[in-house]
């Protein structure tokens, strides 16, 4: 048997964001994914597994090992890989960086979320956080919006002048409310578990994306937002029960249920789309197991093409 190893260093400059969307999109065309996740723990190191199978696609385990003490080593202290296995056969087909598909399939989940929700005359992005994430998401937007200007805030000043500084047309936003205010698209990546983004602060026409909360504990928006906005999300299952973004407002009744409108099963019908110009969409990016088998699957394509 034989697979391909796929590194990010080689396979990072074979992608593209537009054709990766385009992959994810067409993912959902197909009968729903089964999702499954593990963990197992030895303080403080854990190990990560995200389970998903496509009936027509194939099956993908992704594997992360989180080891807090690395660092201290002089070594990262996450690190996995994407296993990519034979719809037809079980047979593996690839190996695939974690960090690789990591990147890819975040960004363009909320790409694709924005290519579907944003206004297409959008020309002021706002981006909330200047990490890894931030900067991935400076491409992909970046990608699909032209001619778009970026304002990029950050807790801390001098990481937000270094992100300024690694892109054109970005420039550092000093006041984070003045910023959502002005902008068309804002974009959220951080580890808040306060809200930073207030409801008050929203025009019509927005468009908001939010990345960072992924535990029940966590939220980017204020109730407020969730009032105002029309909500989408990658997948029910992954976010309404696990994300404080959206758990913690459904639990306290300031959403319904029937507010979380759309996931991208239901995209083949239309009904995840803007309807207006002047409504304010939200979209909840939760990640899951199915993204990283859409991903890695797009990556081995390219990789077989290149």
């Amino acid at each position: 048997m034989t697979f391909e190893i796929i590194s990010f260093k080689d396979g990072d400059t074979l992608l593209d964001w537009s054709a990766l969307t385009d992959a994810i999109a067409a993912g959902h065309n197909l009968p729903k994914a089964k999702i499954a996740d593990t963990f197992l723990y030895r303080t403080p190191d854990t190990l990560l597994s995200r389970s998903a199978w496509i009936d027509g696609m194939g099956l993908a385990v992704k594997s992360a090992t989180i080891f807090p003490k690395n660092p201290e080593q002089g070594k990262p202290m996450v690190n996995g890989a994407v296993s990519l296995f034979s719809d037809g056969t079980g047979e593996l087909d690839a190996l695939v960086d974690f960090h690789l598909v990591t990147k890819w399939k975040t960004a363009g989940d909320s790409l694709l979320g924005a290519r579907r929700l944003a206004r297409p005359d959008s020309r002021l992005i706002l981006i909330v956080g200047a990490g890894t994430v931030g900067r991935n998401l400076r491409s992909a937007y970046g990608s699909a919006f032209p001619d778009a200007r970026f304002l990029i805030w950050n807790r801390s000043p001098k990481a937000a002048e270094e992100f300024a500084a690694s892109f054109p047309d970005t420039t550092v936003a000093p006041d984070l409310e003045a910023a959502v205010r002005a902008a068309d698209i804002v974009t959220s990546a951080t580890m808040s578990t306060e809200p930073l983004i207030k409801g008050s602060w929203l025009h019509a026409g927005q468009h908001i994306d939010l990345i960072g909360a992924y535990r029940p504990d966590m939220r980017e928006a204020d109730d407020e937002v969730l009032r105002r906005a029309r909500i989408f999300v990658d997948s029910f299952d992954t976010t309404i029960g696990h994300i404080g973004e959206l758990k913690i407002p459904l639990s306290e009744g300031v959403i319904s249920r029937g507010d979380v409108l759309c996931d991208y099963y239901d995209l083949p019908s239309g009904r995840f789309a803007r309807t207006s110009a002047d409504e304010i969409t939200l979209f909840k990016n939760g990640g899951g197991a199915h993204l990283d088998l859409m991903t890695a699957k797009y990556i081995l394509h390219a990789w077989t093409a290149r």
